[in-house]
């Protein structure tokens, strides 16, 4: 298992330090990231978490997958690489 995550259907209103702070219940959060769109600079609604260890990850998972943030219910699982479009 992989210690990065992808978190999606977030808020518009979710901030990296709120992401942040809501997966450290699960354990040490290394880095948070919200993705933004180059032009206008507003969240894509998804983000990556990357946790200190693959039990705090699997933890997260189990733990914070369907919870509530800022008003809308997450989706939690581990992060796979992107694919390539031809």
């Amino acid at each position: 298992m992989n210690t990065k995550l992808y978190v999606g259907s977030l808020s518009y209103d979710s901030t990296e330090d709120s992401l942040q702070d809501f997966f450290s219940k699960a354990g040490k959060v290394e880095s948070a990231t919200i993705i933004k769109d180059k032009i206008s600079g507003r969240s894509k609604g998804f983000g990556f978490i990357e946790m200190s260890s693959e039990k705090e990850a699997k933890t997260a998972i189990e733990t914070l997958n369907g919870k509530e943030l800022d008003g809308r219910t997450i989706t939690v699982d581990e992060a796979r690489p992107m694919k390539k479009s031809f």
